[in-house]
């Protein structure tokens, strides 16, 4: 398993504690709907992230298109639920269009 493959496993595992961290707060919160969201995408994209670079371990997919991939799982996730949490605390997003410009590399 090479550096990049370990460098995307942890930061899936991190994801995946954001996200529990993300239901917790949204399960006690009033009016938590966006954090609830934000958990909802950490959570299902570092499954995503995981399956990704297995894939690209086994060689099932190309490896640089699966690091690009799983990279861009992690970038596009951390934006838009990065975004949604800090509006909910903050009152304000990271900057402007980071939620959309996230979701939209999600779908790519």
């Amino acid at each position: 398993m090479n550096r990049a493959h370990r460098i995307l496993i942890v930061l899936a595992g991190i994801m995946g504690a954001d996200g529990v961290m993300l239901a917790a707060a949204a399960a006690h919160g009033a009016d938590a709907s966006r954090l609830a969201v934000a958990s909802s995408v950490l959570l299902f994209h570092a499954c995503a992230v995981l399956g990704t670079v297995a894939l690209a371990e086994r060689g099932i997919v190309h490896a640089k298109i699966g690091i690009t991939a799983a990279g861009g799982f992690v970038l596009a996730a951390s934006l838009f639920a990065g975004d949604l949490t800090l509006r909910h605390y903050a009152g304000h997003g990271l900057f402007p269009m980071a939620a959309p410009t996230g979701g939209t590399l999600l779908i790519v």
